[in-house]
C-alpha cells in the first residue's frame, strides 16, 4: 500500500517540490527535538484532561450523596428519638399557642404542660409535618442533630427549682437577716 504522499502524487493533486519541503521540514523538527523527548499528541493531553475532568465531577457527586445520606439519617435518628419519647396530649383542653415560619401555630395540652413547656421542662418539636411535644434532654439531643426541628424551647432560669422543691410554698421574706 503506497503512502498517502506517493497517492497524491500520482494523482496530481499535489507536486514533487511540495512534497520534497513538507519531508524537508518534518526532518528539521525532529533533528530540533532533545533526545528522549517524545511529541505530544494533543489528542491525548485532551483526552487526559477530560478523565480528570470527569474525575473530579464523579468526587464531587460522590460528596453530594454521602451528604444527603448523612442528612436522611439524621432526620431518621431525630423521628427515632421523637416517636420514643413523645407525650401524649391526648387530654389536652388547653391551648398552646407559639410561632413557627412566621405564622402562630396551636396545639392543645394539658395545664401541668402548659407550665413545664414555659419553664422550659419541655419542647416543641416538627417532624414529619406534625407537632409533638418531648422532654427538655430529649430535645437537647434532638438540637444536636438539626436545631430547626425544635420550635420551642424556652432556656430555664436559674431560681427554677422544679415540682419537687419542699420550700416552694414558702416565700423568702425581703427584710429577712442572716
Amino acid at each position: 500500500m503506497p503512502s498517502l504522499q506517493d497517492q497524491l502524487l500520482k494523482a496530481g493533486l499535489a507536486d514533487e517540490k511540495k512534497a520534497k519541503a513538507i519531508r524537508n521540514e518534518k526532518h528539521k523538527k525532529r533533528k530540533q527535538q532533545p533526545k528522549g523527548a517524545a511529541e505530544v499528541n494533543e489528542a491525548e493531553i485532551r483526552a487526559r484532561q477530560a478523565r480528570e475532568e470527569k474525575a473530579e465531577r464523579d468526587r464531587q457527586l460522590n460528596l453530594e450523596r454521602q451528604k444527603q445520606a448523612e442528612k436522611k439519617a439524621i432526620q431518621a435518628q431525630i423521628r427515632q428519638l421523637v416517636e420514643t419519647n413523645r407525650l401524649d396530649r391526648s387530654r389536652g383542653e388547653t391551648s398552646y399557642q407559639f410561632v413557627h415560619d412566621k405564622k402562630i401555630k396551636k396545639v392543645f395540652v394539658d395545664d401541668t404542660m402548659v407550665d413545664q413547656l414555659s419553664r422550659g421542662r419541655l419542647a416543641i418539636v416538627f417532624v414529619n409535618d406534625a407537632y409533638e411535644i418531648v422532654a427538655e434532654g430529649v430535645a437537647r439531643k434532638i438540637m444536636e442533630r438539626d436545631e430547626s426541628a425544635v420550635v420551642v424551647l424556652h432556656d430555664r432560669k436559674s431560681d427554677d427549682q422544679g415540682d419537687d422543691d419542699p420550700y416552694a410554698g414558702y416565700e423568702i421574706p425581703d427584710d429577712l437577716m442572716w
